[in-house]
């Protein structure tokens, strides 16, 4: 199944806004470290709800954001969730980003980049759409080093790309970026039970729980564009 039909599906079932809600646990810092500037324009790659684009308006001065995801019914239901100008929403496929060269300062992405049916085609779109000194925030919880996150390939007919953080550095640094940061984001809004509560919806122990919320959470890669205009 491609992605844009599995999204289709989640979208209609309303998932898009508990999608957000969920993210928005560790969305929100790396939304609160990106240095936007009066008259910028970002991009939210995977955009889902448009609820990060939302957020980022309500506090920042950018000029335009820009949504794009693979689901037609995602881009469908970010429109009627939006009524903030210079907002837009676009459906398109992660490896033909439908912009021009040097046109964005800052991309974000929570939770979207492993769908990438070619996540290195992607990684150099972006290098290719971000103008220079602008940064690629790649936040994902679905990797390597977050082995209770593993399970969640079997639960969706669509493949997903399981890196490790060195293959993140090195996968940006191929298509041309400088990763200026990379660090986990521990979820502190999930309450972890005491141990004598465990077992404990789905979780064998508590050990268990914190290393998936509290140890690995989500992982930030950022990649800067040094190249010249």
């Amino acid at each position: 199944m491609c992605i844009g039909a599995e999204f289709d599906r989640w979208a209609n079932e309303g998932r898009d806004q508990e999608m957000a809600d969920r993210h928005w646990h560790t969305a929100k810092h790396v939304l609160s470290a990106i240095d936007v500037e009066r008259g910028d324009t970002i991009l939210d790659l995977g955009t889902g709800s448009g609820y990060a684009l939302r957020a980022l308006s309500e506090v920042t001065p950018m000029a335009t954001g820009l949504g794009i995801d693979a689901s037609g019914e995602m881009i469908r239901n970010a429109n009627r969730y939006t009524d903030v100008p210079d907002i837009y929403f676009i459906q398109a496929d992660f490896g033909t980003i439908p912009l021009e060269t040097n046109s964005v300062e800052q991309v974000f992405s929570m939770e979207a980049f492993y769908y990438s049916p070619n996540p290195h085609q992607t990684l150099l779109e972006l290098f290719r759409v971000i103008k220079p000194d602008g940064r690629f925030h790649c936040a994902v919880n679905f990797f390597e080093e977050s082995v209770h996150t593993h399970e969640w390939q079997a639960k969706i007919p669509v493949k997903m790309t399981l890196w490790d953080r060195k293959t993140y550095r090195e996968a940006f640094k191929a298509a041309g970026f400088e990763v200026v940061e990379q660090r986990c984001i521990p979820d502190e809004d999930i309450e972890i039970p005491p141990a004598g509560d465990f077992p404990f919806e789905g979780w064998s122990t508590r050990a268990d729980m914190i290393d998936r919320y509290r140890t690995w959470g989500t992982l930030l890669t950022i990649g800067e564009v040094n190249h010249p205009a």
